[in-house]
C-alpha cells in the first residue's frame, strides 16, 4: 500500500468518526426532557430539524426548553403568571404561543402536532383552575 493511499484511509476514518460524534451529538442534544407532560416539536418543522424544542407543562409552571449546540436556552414560566394561550393550527403543525402577565416575554413555539398544542393548552387550563380553585378564592391556602 502506497504512502498516498494510508493517508488517505487516515483521512477517511476521522471524517467517519467525525461524523459518528455530530450525529450521536444530535441525537443527545433532541433527547426528550423527563416528566410527564413534555411536547416535542416535530423535527419536520421549520428550525427544528436538528435540535427540537419542547415544552413541559407541570401544575407549577411551562418550561420551553430548546437545545443550543453549546448549551441550552430555558424560559420558566409559573401557572401565576400566565394570561393566555393561543394555539394557531395549520394544515401540518400547530404553533402556541403563551402570554404572561409580568410583561416577560411570551413563549413562542412552533411545529408541534395539532393534538399535542391541544393538549398543552388543555393541561394550562386545568392547572390554572386546580391552582385557583375553590380554596384559593375562599381566602385558605
Amino acid at each position: 500500500m502506497t504512502e498516498t493511499n494510508s493517508l488517505l484511509l487516515w483521512v477517511l476514518g476521522g471524517v467517519l468518526i467525525l461524523a459518528a460524534v455530530v450525529v450521536m451529538a444530535i441525537v443527545m442534544r433532541g433527547r426528550p426532557m423527563p416528566g410527564e407532560n413534555v411536547f416535542r416539536a416535530s423535527r419536520w418543522s421549520r428550525g427544528n430539524h436538528l435540535l427540537p424544542t419542547q415544552v413541559a407543562v407541570t401544575p407549577d409552571s411551562i418550561v420551553h426548553y430548546t437545545p443550543e449546540w453549546f448549551g441550552k436556552r430555558e424560559q420558566s414560566i409559573h401557572l401565576a403568571h400566565v394570561s393566555s394561550v393561543e394555539v394557531d393550527t395549520n394544515l401540518f403543525f400547530s404553533n402556541v404561543v403563551i402570554e404572561t402577565s409580568g410583561g416577560s416575554e411570551p413563549i413562542r413555539c412552533h411545529g408541534h402536532r395539532k393534538r399535542d398544542a391541544v393538549e398543552m393548552k388543555r393541561l394550562i387550563n386545568k392547572f390554572q383552575s386546580d391552582y385557583y380553585g375553590p380554596k384559593r378564592q375562599s381566602g385558605h391556602v
